[in-house]
């Protein structure tokens, strides 16, 4: 499956920050942001690696003072993906991260002061050509706005948005990425329904304020996940309340579920039932911990009896169907050898570390009839 046959992705303006893409035809980028006090550059660095291993592609901190801001210079010199500084409020922070260089500024034009102070801020990140993210939140929304709905909503979301793109725009400033958050995600999903009708700038997705790893992860999927179904989005960040290797995860999980992305291996398991005849569930909690670090793009299915395990195995690069203590290996459709159930980790495991496709008349040594004896046997 492709992105066409999900739905036909909105066209939108493509944006860079530092080397990565963001819109137009470019993959839908993965983000998460810190949980370290920027200022402490050794906590921040040595975070932002463990999200660069998990492959994050875009980084946001907080840049809540004047040391937070100064702290990015040092921090950009030690991590490879591009940095996105976090402001509110005072321009000179806005300021002093883009003299850092911060490789995009989130801010709300609204909210940091009279129209001089956001025209230095625009002139400052056009000389730097960087990016601006317009961040729009429920939590956050302008007081006149929330006068005249008279409580938040998404068309409340929608003209705070396309009111601080017209401040940018008066300023002659649209390297611009939007954003409009909710912690509702019924409303998060109207509000970018109805803003990516209207405009066509590049869209950060993302439920604000989640919660915890279950609810955060069930929130985003449905949330993020529904937009990204319908062509809407072009770079995403779950937002988890704890350990942000885990929005990343969780983040590609989401793509990769909806078929815009590849990273790393994907693993198909059933449920189980009570015709299970293998201890699966430790199979699959020791297989997906020795797999969490290779980056190689594989559909692995494991499978735990003979009514879909067989057709699922078979659909995936490799497979294995479960039967009584004993499972068979497919490889690319096709059958390679049957297993004792204590051979089934460490024989996957090798397959997909020295993973290579079959060729067209490889059949995994076994001759046409013995393929189909062994299917026919493995069934009964």
């Amino acid at each position: 499956m492709n992105i066409n046959q999900i739905q036909t992705r909105k066209v939108t303006r493509k944006v860079f920050v530092g080397h990565q893409a963001i819109g137009g035809d470019a993959p839908i980028a993965v983000q998460s942001m810190t949980k370290t006090k920027t200022a402490d550059v050794a906590a921040t660095v040595r975070q932002i690696k463990q999200l660069e291993d998990a492959g994050c592609e875009i980084i946001r901190v907080a840049v809540p003072d004047l040391n937070s801001a100064e702290a990015i210079r040092e921090i950009k010199k030690q991590i490879r993906i591009p940095l996105v500084a976090d402001v509110h409020f005072d321009y000179r922070l806005a300021l002093k991260a883009i003299e850092a260089g911060a490789d995009k500024i989130r801010i709300n034009p609204g909210n940091i002061g009279e129209l001089s102070r956001i025209k230095r801020v625009l002139g400052l990140a056009r000389n730097y050509e960087i990016p601006l993210r317009i961040g729009v939140n429920s939590g956050s929304l302008e007081k006149d706005i929330l006068n005249k709905y008279g409580h938040v909503c998404a068309e409340a979301l929608v003209e705070s948005t396309e009111r601080h793109i017209e401040i940018c725009q008066d300023f002659g400033f649209d390297d611009i990425v939007l954003s409009l958050k909710a912690s509702d995600v019924k409303m998060m999903i109207d509000s970018y329904r109805m803003i990516a009708a209207r405009v066509d700038f590049p869209l950060h997705l993302g439920v604000t304020e989640a919660g915890t790893y279950q609810a955060a992860t069930i929130k985003s999927a449905i949330g993020i996940g529904a937009l990204l179904a319908d062509g809407i989005g072009d770079t995403i960040r779950v937002s988890i309340t704890g350990d942000p290797v885990a929005e990343v995860e969780v983040g590609f999980r989401i793509l990769k579920a909806l078929d815009l992305r590849e990273n790393g291996i994907s693993i198909i398991s059933c449920p189980t039932c009570g015709r299970l005849q293998t201890d699966l569930f430790s199979i699959i909690q020791v297989v997906e911990k020795r797999v969490a670090n290779i980056h190689k793009n594989l559909k692995v299915a494991i499978m735990g009896c003979t009514v879909n395990g067989p057709g699922e195995a078979r659909e995936a690069d490799l497979g294995i169907a479960c039967g009584k203590n004993s499972a068979i290996l497919f490889k690319q459709g096709k059958i390679i050898r049957k297993l004792a159930e204590d051979e089934i980790v460490e024989v996957l495991i090798r397959e997909i570390q020295n993973w290579n496709s079959l060729t067209d008349n490889d059949n995994g040594g076994f001759t046409n009839d013995a393929t189909e004896i062994l299917a026919e046997e493995f069934v009964k």
